[in-house]
């Protein structure tokens, strides 16, 4: 083992020299701090930094947060994706609220029972506030520590995890917990990137085994790699010009509990005429009269971590839209009532700007 009060002290000299001011450090307030760790995951903190600042001034503690309706909890997060946290945050928000009367727990263990808090983020919580000496093991980290100490362990493997947070535990300087695990981030988010590291004005260069063999890029080592399938989305602006049909999504998975137009979705590309034939079938639309179909947007590609999405827009403009039981009808100027996704915004944003792709007329026969 390397000299481990050695590392920790470069850590936390470099840390000193080269820490981001960002507003999550200059408090020791667990909620806001916690707000912080669930908005970063995925996201990076120039964008996250604009949502923290929006989200706690809404929602400054526990109670704000527990109290809101989830529709607004989801609007505020619009356009950060990944809107399970904001709907964990909010569960989580609730049981503080009932459970430890609006007080954030001062306990790992229960910390980590909380709805959308896994270790990384209950030992950034209470090591960040309280200076519990939990290491945090996040990308950045497995990233540093694989290249110092050449470590071929897989870091997506129980077996690999467990080494990699022991390893941390034991280089943690357990007086300064929470700097040290601030410190271990930062180096990795600023200094041992993933690609194209600064290594040669790295302190540990000299003793970095990734560094000498020429193999950083290979480290941290990955045994599976997340498989991504195809998903063809088909939307359709169904509107008279004053109101707009939309829907919620409640079942589970991406994007549950915002709001879009009706949907047809797909594993595989579909025809115009295989579409006309689901939305026959689906009863849409009144079947006496013929429509005009404009193709907006065509196979827009948005990429999520496990799906490829392929999304297609289409617009059809009636006299007066039906009422429909499948359907929400909303009053066509009131979008920013509702949390929407992020294809969504897009098409939002494009035809706003009087911007379109193929613009395709297509006659359809009810």
């Amino acid at each position: 083992m390397k000299n481990c009060d050695f590392i920790a002290a470069q850590l936390i000299e470099w840390y000193s020299d080269n820490r981001r001011d960002l507003p999550w450090r200059n408090t020791s307030d667990p909620y806001k701090i916690w707000i912080s760790e669930i908005i970063l995951q995925q996201t990076r903190v120039a964008q996250g930094l604009e949502y923290y600042n929006r989200f706690v001034e809404r929602f400054p503690d526990v109670q704000a947060l527990a109290s809101a309706d989830e529709q607004e909890v989801l609007k505020l997060w619009q356009g950060l994706g990944y809107y399970s946290r904001a709907r964990n945050l909010h569960l989580a928000a609730k049981t503080i609220f009932s459970e430890y009367n609006a007080v954030f727990p001062k306990d790992y263990q229960a910390v980590l029972n909380l709805k959308g808090i896994g270790e990384y983020t209950a030992a950034a919580i209470v090591s960040f506030a309280w200076n519990m000496p939990y290491p945090v093991v996040d990308g950045n980290v497995f990233r540093f520590l694989s290249r110092l100490f050449a470590i071929n362990e897989p870091i997506d493997t129980n077996k690999g995890k467990k080494q990699f947070t022991e390893l941390a535990g034991k280089l943690m300087d357990k007086t300064q917990a929470g700097l040290f695990n601030q410190a271990i981030m930062e180096f990795g988010a600023l200094q041992c990137t993933p690609a194209s590291p600064d290594c040669p004005v790295c302190p540990f260069q000299s003793r970095c085994p990734a560094y000498a063999t020429n193999s950083v890029e290979q480290f941290p080592v990955k045994q599976n790699k997340t498989q991504t399938k195809d998903l063809y989305l088909y939307y359709f602006h169904i509107h008279d010009g004053r109101q707009v049909w939309i829907n919620q999504r409640h079942h589970k998975g991406i994007w549950q509990n915002l709001f879009e137009f009706p949907l047809i979705e797909a594993e595989t590309s579909l025809s115009f005429e295989q579409l006309s034939e689901i939305i026959r079938q689906k009863s849409w639309l009144p079947g006496t009269t013929g429509y005009s179909f404009r193709l907006i947007i065509e196979n827009k590609k948005h990429i999520l971590s496990h799906r490829i999405l392929h999304a297609s827009f289409y617009e059809v403009h009636m006299e007066k839209l039906p009422a429909i039981t499948e359907f929400i009808s909303i009053d066509i100027r009131n979008w920013e009532e509702y949390p929407l996704h992020r294809l969504m915004q897009y098409y939002l944003e494009t035809t706003a700007n009087g911007k379109s792709y193929s613009i395709l007329k297509i006659p359809f026969a009810g």
